[in-house]
């Protein structure tokens, strides 16, 4: 069912326009950059401390941007369905706009950019396709609005089946949005994928920071329909979602007192719900007669009757409106009105269903499995499970609402390091093959794994005694522990457990003979 809101504006103590207001707060990554930088007074950070994989790289084209000269690329080969994560401090809680940044250059020798996935945290976020932008020799952004469920928040891009080449990114921006913005919007059950955002009847530059408090981008339309613009100097001082004021010094109008059709978002869209919010502000003079007031209509239907315009300003926002293939508005001044209808600016973000999230204690324990190896699987971050398709090397997961870790198997991953102790709170698993690889250390207490039925650790390095708690997870099926360096005498509650298919030997040295 969709849902439709009118929102008028509300008087906030004003601001002197002639400051410059302070930079909006979060992260700005420079994907590739070996050092900070300062751009138009913003900081922007090196990747290093956000991603432990890739290469950066260099590009080559002239005159461009600081921000589009470096970009980080991800191997191709081996790696389709793998994902590659930047991980970023937040605030729990917090709302984000994020902002994916791509400029190709050619990095990987091919003269059109690769087509890859893009995903946030355990959600699909889109796919990322800079082709046509790369043929005008632009960059391309992809900007949405997430709530920060923990203290770390995930983007990452990986390849698909239709992927030719190397992965990319060049630059990743968060930026902390505040309360109001958008706040119609459920996130806990969904986020924000941004599908056009244009200050009608606007000509210029992008109107961004410090127009915008957020640096929202906001695009120019003043090209596509056959509708004049005027310069208008209405008073604004403020809406829930906090527009900038520059976007309604503009706006798409007509000549006639007719209706008015604009034929926008200009791309096909694909069936799904949309949040969309539409503004406007009307300056013409009033004392005469009563305010500016038309119908919208989406599509042939109806989106507002009789919305009221006035210098005050008006934003008419839908939560979820279904919208598929190319988009009509349509304007239609009152009866007896005899001034055309007029628009100044529009969003539209497609409603993304949230992925899900691995349980935390899930993804904590891993990490510190993890950190425990000295040289894990390179897609190792992000959320453990999700996307399904995009799961990390060697763990498989749960079905169903509470998303677990219920199995690990990196046999034969050249692993070097040790087993941590904390593998014991994957209290969720049944199986863990870490055969034939370099492990070293001791071999922790499993005994909190009560589900555990397979144990291959067999063809390692590990050393000291196995521990006895081994015999008391009651569904233990299979123990395979050879080829190690383990000593001491073998647990009386192994030999012979029942059901239990017992390998521990070639390859250790225990004070007593093991079972034939």
């Amino acid at each position: 069912m969709a849902f439709l809101s009118l929102l008028f504006l509300f008087n906030l103590l004003s601001v002197a326009h002639s400051q410059t207001p302070q930079p909006p707060r979060g992260v700005l990554i420079d994907c590739g950059a070996t050092v900070s930088s300062v751009v138009e007074g913003r900081q922007w950070l090196p990747d290093a401390g956000f991603v432990f994989a890739g290469t950066p790289k260099n590009l080559t084209t002239a005159n461009l941007v600081p921000i589009l000269s470096t970009v980080r690329s991800f191997p191709l080969q081996g790696n389709i369905y793998r994902k590659f994560c930047y991980v970023v401090p937040v605030f729990r809680t917090g709302k984000y706009l994020i902002r994916t940044t791509y400029f190709y250059g050619g990095i990987n020798g091919k003269d059109s950019p690769p087509v890859f996935d893009q995903i946030v945290d355990g959600t699909f976020w889109s796919v990322v396709n800079t082709t046509e932008d790369y043929g005008q020799g632009m960059s391309s952004y992809y900007e949405g609005v997430f709530v920060a469920q923990g203290k770390t928040m995930s983007v990452c891009v990986a390849a698909n089946s239709y992927t030719d080449s190397d992965p990319f990114i060049s630059a990743l921006e968060f930026v902390l949005l505040g309360d109001s913005l958008y706040n119609s919007t459920d996130f806990s059950k969904y986020g924000l994928s941004l599908v056009a955002r244009h200050s009608f009847g606007y000509n210029g530059p992008i109107i961004r920071y410090p127009d915008d408090l957020f640096d929202r981008y906001w695009e120019p339309f003043g090209e596509h329909n056959p509708t004049i613009a005027g310069v208008r100097n209405v008073s604004v001082s403020g809406f829930w979602n906090l527009p900038p004021l520059k976007i309604f010094q503009t706006e798409l109008t007509t000549t006639l007192p007719g209706p008015m059709e604009l034929h926008w978002p200009l791309a096909s869209l694909p069936n799904s719900s949309y949040y969309i919010a539409l503004y406007f502000a009307d300056d013409h003079d009033t004392s005469l007669g009563s305010s500016m007031m038309f119908n919208i209509s989406i599509n042939d239907v109806i989106y507002y009757h009789d919305l009221s315009v006035t210098p005050a300003g008006v934003v008419v926002f839908a939560k979820q409106w279904p919208l598929s293939g190319l988009t009509k508005i349509t304007l239609a001044p009152a009866a007896g009105l005899n001034i055309g209808p007029l628009i100044n600016a529009g969003e539209v973000f497609d409603l993304l269903l949230l992925g899900g999230r691995t349980l935390t204690r899930d993804v904590i324990a891993l990490e510190r499995v993890k950190n425990g190896f000295q040289n894990p699987p390179i897609d190792w971050n992000g959320d453990p499970c999700l996307p399904r398709q995009y799961s990390w090397t060697g763990v498989m997961c749960s079905e169903g609402p509470r998303i677990r870790v219920v199995a690990l198997n990196l046999t034969s991953m050249g692993l070097s390091g040790s087993l941590s102790r904390n593998i014991a709170n994957l209290t969720a698993l049944t199986g863990i093959w870490l055969g034939n690889n370099n492990l070293s250390g001791s071999i922790p207490d499993l005994s909190p794994l009560k589900r555990l039925e397979i144990l291959h650790l067999e063809d390692n390095r590990l050393s000291g005694e196995i521990p006895p708690s081994l015999g008391n997870i009651e569904s233990l099926r299979e123990l395979f522990l050879k080829n190690n360096n383990l000593t001491g005498q073998v647990p009386n509650n192994l030999i012979g457990k029942p059901g239990l298919n017992l390998m521990i030997s070639p390859g250790n040295q225990f004070l007593s003979p093991p079972p034939s």
